[in-house]
């Protein structure tokens, strides 16, 4: 898989000049979303199915600054997935190949009554493909 590379915007850094914490969170949800394109299961198709696919748990990292114009590298990985609840391992470097942040998010996917989809069951294909993705 591409790596997702987002380019750090002064408007995300704080006073120090230094990328602020919190958009180490926005930026992995936009590695998420790419990833999902990557592999054929666009985000945008989730919704046209009626499936949202919310975050339940997030966590980070952080091993080095980034600042204004830096470009973060974002790999993503399945970590698990069990057909109900996936888990994404995210590992960002710059430019240099340094590590800046590693991380990971859970979400299940939801139904328009807001119930849990079991996607083993209900997308195959999906649970198929994110299982052979998935770390061994």
């Amino acid at each position: 898989m591409e790596p997702y590379v987002h380019k750090v915007q002064y408007y995300e850094t704080d006073r120090m000049g230094i990328s602020h914490h919190s958009n180490y969170v926005r930026w992995m949800e936009e590695a998420r979303i790419y990833y999902l394109d990557q592999i054929g299961w666009s985000y945008h198709k989730f919704e046209e199915e009626g499936i949202i696919s919310p975050i339940t748990s997030i966590h980070c990292d952080y091993k080095k600054t980034t600042t204004f114009m830096d470009k973060v590298f974002i790999e993503v990985s399945v970590g698990s997935f069990k057909g109900v609840k996936l888990i994404l391992n995210y590992k960002m470097t710059n430019e240099n190949g340094e590590l800046v942040c590693t991380g990971s998010s859970e979400s299940c996917f939801l139904n328009n009554d807001e119930k849990i989809v079991n996607m083993r069951r209900e997308y195959p294909d999906f649970y198929i493909l994110l299982n052979s993705l998935a770390e061994k």
